[in-house]
């Protein structure tokens, strides 16, 4: 998916950093007509301020991922690059989140077995927080096909586009004036996201870190049907906050590491507090050892 205008950028990280697992994580969520994923690339389109385009990012041997992307991106290429690398968790220090969790028996295990574990972060905070509300309660396949079926009937075309990238996700006025009826998510969700998807475009709600991420948690729990998964869940995937834990999550209760009967969610939180400020990472490790199960 090459082209003779194309960009190219090098974006070095600190090993060790693994590919696949940001390959896996892809695979289970990429939107047909926004996102593409080959075996070494992984691309999509996108929208950032005022400006729509695309970009591929795929991985080199000298600890650099490799970031390519259209004309129209250079009017944002600083802000670009800086998503792109919070996305791959480029900037994080693997050594010291290692030394954090050296004592702990199940974490030091499951990161020596994975040391390049990262967290991969979604492109954009309002995308993310719509695939968060739309994955309440169901599957991570079921939720990429709700969720697909909002791109194609509220996207829009992104004009030069490669094949695969050729559509830009809605924007939060689309979803919240559109009809989703037979979108296939109940009455009352439906109700949240385009709740959500309003106080965004009206500016009376902002995605953002600005004043930490208890407070960005405490706004989205202020909200109709958002609680504290939601809510921690968007802050860990949309902006990569180091320690936002979804305690109530399945995949981090039911991990093969705590045994046949898991662990509850309050013995978990409880637990998790000797992990901060690195919770997020723990729980990359805790879905990664569910996954395996």
């Amino acid at each position: 998916m090459t082209t003779t205008t194309e960009r190219l950028v090098l974006l070095p990280y600190q090993p060790p950093w693994d590919w696949r697992q940001f390959h896996g994580h892809f695979a289970l969520r990429a939107l047909p007509g926004m996102e593409q994923l080959d075996t070494d690339r992984y691309s999509r389109s996108f929208r950032l301020g005022g400006v729509s385009g695309w970009f591929s990012v795929s991985p080199r041997t000298d600890h650099c991922l490799e970031l390519r992307h259209s004309p129209s991106a250079d009017a944002c290429q600083g802000a670009l690059i800086g998503r792109v690398r919070k996305m791959f968790d480029l900037d994080a220090n693997p050594g010291q989140i290692a030394r954090h969790f050296a004592s702990d028996m199940h974490l030091a295990a499951m990161l020596a077995r994975n040391p390049g574990l990262r967290l991969p972060t979604a492109f954009d905070p309002f995308e993310q927080a719509v695939r968060a509300i739309v994955g309440q309660q169901v599957t991570v396949k079921a939720a990429v096909t709700i969720t697909a079926r909002l791109l194609t009937r509220l996207g829009t075309p992104l004009v030069d586009a490669p094949s695969g990238v050729e559509r830009l996700f809605p924007s939060p006025e689309a979803l919240a004036e559109a009809s989703l009826d037979g979108i296939g998510m109940p009455g009352k969700r439906v109700q949240t996201l385009q709740h959500l998807a309003g106080q965004i475009a009206s500016g009376d709600l902002r995605l953002s870190l600005e004043d930490g991420s208890a407070a960005l948690i405490e706004r989205l729990c202020a909200l109709p049907g958002i609680g504290p998964w939601t809510a921690e869940y968007i802050a860990l995937r949309a902006f990569g906050e180091a320690d936002a834990f979804p305690a109530s999550d399945l995949g981090l209760l039911k991990a093969p590491v705590w045994g046949p009967e898991g662990i509850d969610a309050r013995s978990l939180k409880t637990r998790a507090e000797a992990w901060r400020p690195w919770r997020a990472y723990a729980a990359a490790h805790l879905w990664h050892n569910y996954s395996e199960r």
